[in-house]
Order: structure tokens, then sequence, then C-alpha cells
């Protein structure tokens, strides 16, 4: 989606193996209660690593903040986590509260979730100190660790009930979890990332703390669309320090895991990239990631997606979506050059930079070992699909789905054109249309797109959760705690309709 004015200016298929919830339960000596509890679970697992929650309750004196310490012993490593600033120093992990999460009072709980590497067995800590004191014992006496794995059915979640997002793989034409269970992304789209560094005003438009994470899971969303920007992510010279490179990255996987802690799939997404592009609808004149250009660039688009495919390969919860809209057809002579350019890239009739086509973002993001599912947009804004079979990038994985974007305004709005195109790629691939919207302020459109995807059981994202003009967004809110737009409105009550 084109940006209104102001705004101008983390699957491994086949190999994973998820556990429902495998919860060791609380050990504790005879006689007084316990300090303080901890309840540790693994809630999903695969070859090389894991998913783990921890819930905390104390039962002491309030507390102010916290501090968990346990030790692995079985060569695990913490990568990432959520609702906690988490560490590891040799085998012992250390888990500090957030600042929103910090004040724990006498009989309150705390649950927090990461990510960890393994290897071989997956040896259950069986020792948690709480700012010190030892938890699971009363008295804070030293605890015997004869804990056992005792799966129970039920995954520890976080706070909000959203449990963790599912680790999804692509099985024929569907989106499915590690238990083989048909899964549809439904959700919004959280501009800002992609424009605000480039143009020097920060790294998100609004807030994307708990709070209004927490909001968007309050319209029952199980997915959000996260568009970036590769000069940011890359952190080269023409951004401000203090919104590219690392502080870019820590921002990103700060968003991924505050995302994933209210149970939803993020989708990380190249929206603004490098090169010139002065021809037929070019959005800037300007060689900078500025603007949404015809396609990527071959000088930084496959860094970027090497950088964020190793940044995330060990999270099959996160989707990554190679470009957000592709318009070679506006540059070339014939729709069969634009087609070639999409998949091959390279040198493009009409594009005055060396292309970066889908099948070089593809084994960028393969060749740095991530196996998570990948979008692909087509042509015309990737609102046409109708030879993306035909051209369609090779993946080893074979987690590979196409992506469409459709708002009122679009060549391909009709029930007669998604019959005639997308029914044939939805048959052979999942479908994702990670934009819908439309431009009146109402949301007439978008029920109609709506019906016809839940009929055909496929996915789509609402376009965008921002406060902006609902008519020349289109912006689903108002207010970030979620007050709906009256366009906003048709999406809200019809996911809260369909997950509530």
């Amino acid at each position: 989606m084109r940006h209104p004015p102001r705004s101008v200016l983390l699957a491994v298929a086949g190999s994973v193996a998820l556990i429902a919830g495998a919860t060791w339960p609380v050990v504790t000596a005879q006689g007084a209660a316990p300090l303080c509890t901890v309840e540790y679970s693994v809630t999903g697992q695969w070859d090389a690593g894991f998913q783990g929650a921890v819930r905390i309750t104390n039962n002491s004196t309030a507390l102010s903040s916290w501090t968990l310490t346990f030790d692995f012993a079985g060569g695990q490593k913490v990568t990432q986590g959520w609702n906690a600033t988490w560490s590891q120093s040799g085998t012992t992990v250390t888990a500090v509260n957030e600042s929103y999460n910090g004040a724990l009072g006498t009989g309150a709980s705390v649950s927090a979730g990461f990510l960890a590497s393994r290897s071989g067995t997956n040896a259950v800590p069986t020792a948690f100190q709480l700012n010190g004191t030892t938890c699971n014992v009363d008295g804070g006496s030293t605890p015997t660790p004869t804990a056992t794995a005792t799966p129970t059915p039920t995954p520890t979640g976080p706070p909000d009930g959203g449990g963790a997002p599912p680790a999804l793989h692509v099985a024929g034409n569907r989106l499915v979890d590690a238990d083989g269970t048909a899964h549809r992304l439904l959700g919004v789209n959280r501009s800002g990332g992609e424009f605000m560094c480039v143009q020097g005003r920060g790294i998100w438009d609004g807030p994307v703390d708990d709070a209004a994470i927490g909001a968007i899971a309050g319209w029952k969303a199980d997915t959000v669309r996260i568009p970036l920007n590769e000069e940011c992510w890359l952190g080269l010279s023409d951004i401000k320090p203090e919104y590219g490179g690392a502080h870019y990255v820590d921002a990103v996987k700060d968003l991924v895991a505050r995302v994933e802690a209210h149970g939803m799939t993020p989708v990380l997404e190249l929206h603004w990239t490098q090169g010139q592009y002065t021809g037929n609808s070019a959005g800037c004149t300007d060689v900078h990631a500025t603007c949404q250009k015809p396609m990527p660039d071959q000088q930084y688009a496959p860094a970027f997606w090497s950088s964020v495919a190793g940044t995330f390969k060990n999270d099959p919860a996160v989707v990554f979506d190679l470009f957000n809209e592709p318009y070679p057809d506006r540059a070339t002579a014939t729709t069969t050059q634009a087609w070639q350019c999409w998949r091959d890239g390279g040198t493009c009739p009409g594009i005055g930079y060396e292309v970066a086509g889908m099948q070089d973002l593809v084994d960028a993001v393969r060749a740095a070992g991530a196996r998570n599912v990948i979008l692909a947009g087509g042509l015309a804004y990737s609102n046409d699909l109708s030879q993306w079979l035909t051209h369609r990038p090779t993946d080893p994985t074979g987690n590979l789905a196409a992506a469409y974007h459709v708002y009122n305004f679009n060549s391909c709005a009709s029930e007669s054109c998604w019959n005639s195109t997308l029914v044939p790629v939805a048959a052979q691939v999942p479908l994702v249309a990670g934009e819908i919207g439309e431009n009146t302020c109402s949301h007439g459109f978008v029920d109609q797109v709506m019906k016809w995807f839940d009929d055909h059981g496929l996915s789509y994202l609402g376009w965008t959760w921002n406060t902006w003009d609902c008519s020349s967004g289109p912006s689903l809110i108002s207010g970030y705690d979620g007050t709906p737009t009256a366009y906003g409105t048709g999406l809200r009550d019809h996911l809260r309709a369909l997950n509530g």
C-alpha cells in the first residue's frame, strides 16, 4: 500500500515436533508454603531448538522488580524471549522483568517465554531462584531435584491467554502447524518501521508497547504484518545511527517477541528498498529506500534477507514476506518481461538498477539456514497472480506461499477476477492476502473480500493499524487502544466473530 501524505514525508517443515505443553510440576518440601513457585514448561520442540515458558508466583512480600535465575544442564542456550529481558552466562539463565511487569504483589503471578537452541536431550532445570530466594521449597531451603517430566495437555501461554503462536510450514495448499492442523493468518498490518527511520523521525509510528500490541490481540487477530526498511536494518550511512543498524534490529526483535507473547504470528516484510527509478508510476526519484520501488535491488536486498533470516531462523513462528508490492509491469514493455524480471532479476527493461528477483531472495533466506514460511507477492502491486504458478521460484524446503493485495481501487477487485486468477493459485499453494482495504472510510468492500476468502479458507490482513485519515490511509484505528474507525469496525467485528 502506498502511504498517506503524513507518512510519505521470525517453519521447520518435516522436522518440527511440538509438544502439547509439557509442564513440569512444582516440587515442594513438607511444611510451610514456599516463598515463591516456578512452573517450567516446554511449549514447542524441534530438531535444534525449543520454546519454553515459566510462570512465577510470589508468595512472600510484594516485589517492585524481579529477577529469575536457573541453570540448563543439557547445553541449551537461550536465543530470544518475551515478557522479560533474557540473558545467559555459561549454564546460568537470567530473566529480568520488563518495565510493564515488574510489580509482583503477594500471591501474584507473571509469565514469560523464550526460544532456545539445543542438541540431544532437553534436560529440565530443577532449581529456580527469584531475587536470590530459592523457589518451590518451604522457607528457601535447598531443593531436592526430583521433578519428573509429566506432560499435560494444556500449554502455559502468556498472561492474556493468547498461547504461543504456531510453528508454521506448508502442506499442499495450506499453512499448517506442527500437528498438521490448518492455520489461517487473520489480522492486521502495523506500518511505521518502513518509513519512520529513513525519514529520521524514529523507528515506529506510534506505540508498540505491550498495551498497544495487546489491543491488536483484543480484536482477536492472530497475525501482525510488520513492514521493514532495508537501509535501516543494515544501518547504512544515510540513516541516523540511533534509528539504524543494531538499534533498529533490536527494536524489530523486541516487537516480534511482543507479538508472539500475545499468541500472534509475526510477518516480517521488506517494504522500502534502494534503487533509483524514475519511470512509470515512480514514487520518488531518490536512490535511497524512501518509497516503494518496482523491484528490490541486488545491492542490498539479498543482504537484508540473509541477515533477517539468520536472526529469526530458529523461530519457526515467524513468516517472511519477500517484497511488498512489485510493479515491474509498469516499467517493462511486455507482461512476459515483467514476470521474468520478477523471478530472475538482473538487468530489467525500464529499471535502471540491478534487480534482485524473487529467486535471489528465496536463495538468500535458505542459504542463511532458515526454513521459515516465505510469502511472494505478484505483479501490479501484488494484485496480479495470473502467472505466479508459471514463474514461482524454486524453494528447496517447500515452504513457499503466494501473497496478494487487494483494495477497492485495484484492477483485480471482484469475485469474477478472484475466481479466475486466485482459485488456481490457491489450489496449489497457500495464498495470503497480506493487505486488504478500501479508501472509503467504510467496510463494504472488505466485507466482500473477507467473505470470499473465508469461503475459500484463505488468509487476510487489514491495512493498517495506524491512526491516519481512513480516507487516504486507509486506517483501521483512531486510537492505539484499539478504537476502530468506521472502516476498521468491519475487520474488528469480523475477527471477533471468527475467533471470539
